[in-house]
């Protein structure tokens, strides 16, 4: 792929592991004088690899009261800002990028400090479904504002895109003419033809590294701050219209688009069963994420008002085995961060990153489509990433490159572009990726021990599906 040329500025606020990832990737495809990149973030973490490409490093946290002060000198027309930040609001700077002209990208949706936990709130006012409606509610129809790319990391962002190349997949393998969706009403015409009830974002990383975790250490192959932030949010997911129950500590919210659904308790504390093609059959947990909502959102089918379909979407879990060990330490000291934290690049000695969307009700049962990255392969392709935050890199440089082709888009979420632009981009960056069909339920190998805890005739029921 050529490089992309871009005379603007950028500012990345964040220098964790995605954005220590994602700089050797954004100089090797865009035609970008490093003296125009200015980094701007609350630690010391990555500043090694700032100085590395000659890069501006400002070791100075952005505030709610200085955010605006700071960052508008830095921004003009054109020029791009790149959040990989924990507690920056993102509705905060989209609004400064839409006053100043600027170009936006971010991974996840963020509040202030606070806005995860504040008592004050609700869970359903702390959860994903509530930052994404601020965000959305930036929209402005009939009016060209400059593109914010949001929630376009790995997940949320890439396995949108996945599930979009899923379903032509399926279609094609099951005889369904599945044309050429150009919208949602198509796309959702589509989901809903080949009967999908449930997609699974499923994880599995196995990744290891030299040293075990220690006794008050949170170990992780990516942010930590970021895990346990949406770890300790209300466990959410998009709600199918195949549901026949709502979970009796499951929740609606009375505002927005009514997507989705909350449970009272923190997504940590919540296991779900799923399925990928290396591990196989496994526990994940429900860790709230933005797609969950997004997706769910994005293939509805309305009649008039009237939903006649919308697929049950959820993130499933498993982290690196170091870090579920460290999430049962982090519960059982009452959601208290343990003191030490470690988060493991160099000192990674093998395994794999399996991220894909599991689709299933269809015709053939449950189909997995995405990738299957290993820490070796991450290392050879790109510096300064492992397989986890690879995944997360490359999908950030598409959006980038997407962005800069489509400056004047407005807020848009991973399922409103072209999927198959971003795929273009990320996927020589991904290692294989598969596509994988199965027979497994979440009824396989369970017995009729407590058939009142199981929907046998329709195994695709979440109460099948989630660990009591």
């Amino acid at each position: 792929m050529s490089r992309i040329v871009f005379k603007g500025r950028m500012v990345m606020i964040g220098c964790g592991s995605i954005g220590q990832g994602v700089l050797p990737l954004i100089l090797r495809h865009l035609d970008l004088d490093p003296a125009n990149i200015t980094i701007i973030t609350a630690c010391e973490r990555g500043h090694g690899v700032a100085r590395e490409y000659g890069i501006r490093f400002i070791n100075q946290p952005l505030t709610q009261d200085d955010y605006r002060d700071r960052l508008t000198p830095m921004l003009r027309q054109g020029d791009f800002l790149l959040n990989l930040s924990v507690d920056v609001s993102s509705v905060s700077l989209v609004e400064l990028c839409r006053d100043l002209g600027a170009l936006y990208l971010d991974t996840c949706i963020e509040p202030w400090p606070g806005g995860y936990t504040d008592p004050g709130l609700s869970p359903s006012l702390r959860s994903n479904y509530a930052l994404r409606e601020q965000m959305l509610a930036l929209r402005v129809e009939g009016r060209p504002m400059p593109t914010a790319l949001v929630t376009h990391g790995a997940n949320p962002g890439l396995v949108s895109h996945f599930v979009k190349q899923a379903l032509l997949n399926i279609a094609a393998d099951t005889g369904v003419d599945a044309g050429v969706p150009r919208d949602r009403k198509g796309w959702g015409d589509l989901a809903a033809r080949l009967g999908i009830k449930v997609i699974h974002v499923a994880e599995r990383d196995t990744q290891v590294g030299s040293a075990p975790k220690a006794v008050g250490e949170f170990v992780n192959t990516w942010s930590i701050d970021g895990f346990v932030g949406e770890g300790c949010q209300p466990a959410e997911l998009g709600w199918g219209t195949h549901e026949k129950e709502l979970p009796h500590d499951g929740r609606r919210h009375d505002f927005g688009r009514d997507s989705a659904i909350y449970l009272m308790r923190p997504g940590a504390s919540q296991r779900v069963r799923t399925w990928t093609p290396k591990e196989g059959p496994f526990l994940g947990f429900l860790i709230t994420h933005s797609e969950s909502i997004s997706i769910a959102d994005y293939f509805t089918v309305r009649d008039g008002d009237k939903v006649v379909y919308r697929p049950t979407v959820h993130y499933a879990y498993h982290p690196c085995d170091d870090a579920v060990v460290s999430l049962h330490e982090l519960a059982g000291k009452n959601w208290k961060m343990q003191p030490r934290q470690r988060l493991m690049m160099a000192e990674l000695v093998g395994g794999v990153d399996e991220l894909g969307v599991l689709l299933a009700g269809h015709a053939k049962g449950a189909y997995w489509y995405g990738s299957q990255l290993s820490i070796e392969q991450a290392r050879e392709l790109a510096p300064h990433n492992s397989a986890t935050s690879l995944q997360v890199t490359a999908t950030v440089l598409a959006g980038i490159i997407w962005a800069l082709e489509n400056p004047a888009m407005g807020v848009v979420e991973p399922d409103d572009i072209d999927f198959r632009r971003i795929l273009e981009i990320a996927s020589p960056y991904l290692g294989p990726v598969v596509g994988a069909y199965t027979d497994w339920t979440p009824l396989a190998d369970r017995g009729t021990l407590f058939p009142e805890d199981m929907d046998l005739s329709d195994p695709w029921q979440f109460k099948n599906v989630r660990v009591t």
